[in-house]
């Protein structure tokens, strides 16, 4: 494998990666390239992870190639909460376990993962797909709201939690979402130890179940 990395950088062209010059080899150089496009990660992130992706075993790439396409493939959304799933309906909807009775909102998936860590919370969720954000075109048509009012008002929910992140999308939303809800349910909203701005996935398993604790009636 070593002698396959020194060949990459044997026959080498200019390729331009994240509005920079850089010296690649053309399949290097796109594969720094698509790395770019997650998340969080930059220029030199993606360099990092391309070389440490052609020093692994070449089953070890196949493997994670094949994750990929899988992942893509066969993750869908919940027909009922709107949680990503494998399976028509989500585990967390299928459970009995779960209380049908209390259903917690969240902008995404992310956020449902990131409440089950905390372990505090036995209630059903809802995924509302974003947040409702005029300047980037995104209204509550956009998202799972329809969906959340028909389940609120056709199921006996006694309480919606809304927790979305303390920011001006998210209170647009919350309010949005509350005064819908509010003639078919107790709605109330997760306290924040999080400053304005601050994201729910970023937050440790302790300040969320506080946060879940300390929740108040919505005004």
């Amino acid at each position: 494998m070593a002698s396959r990395i020194v060949a990459v950088y044997a026959t080498i062209e200019s390729s331009a990666i994240g509005g920079r010059t850089t010296v690649y080899t053309r399949p290097l150089a796109r594969l720094i390239e698509q790395l770019q496009h997650l998340p969080g990660v930059g220029p030199k992130s993606a360099q990092r992870l391309a070389l440490h992706i052609l020093k692994r075993p070449e089953e070890e790439v196949k493997a994670l190639a094949m994750a990929l396409m899988e992942a893509k493939l066969q993750v869908g959304f919940c027909s009922v909460c709107g949680h990503l799933s494998a399976e028509p309906v989500c585990e967390i909807c299928r459970s009995p376990q779960r209380d049908a009775k209390t259903i917690c909102v969240v902008a995404e998936s992310r956020d449902v993962i990131a409440l089950e860590k905390t372990r505090e919370y036995r209630g059903k969720y809802h995924v509302l797909g974003g947040l409702i954000s005029p300047i980037d075109g995104i209204g509550p048509e956009q998202l799972n709201i329809k969906q959340l009012v028909r389940r609120v008002s056709q199921q006996k929910v006694e309480e919606v939690i809304i927790a979305i992140s303390p920011s001006v999308e998210g209170e647009t939303t919350t309010l949005y979402v509350g005064s819908l809800l509010k003639p078919f349910t107790r709605v109330t909203r997760i306290a924040f130890g999080l400053p304005m701005g601050g994201d729910l996935e970023y937050a440790d398993e302790v300040t969320l179940a506080r946060a879940l604790e300390g929740r108040r009636v919505l005004d």
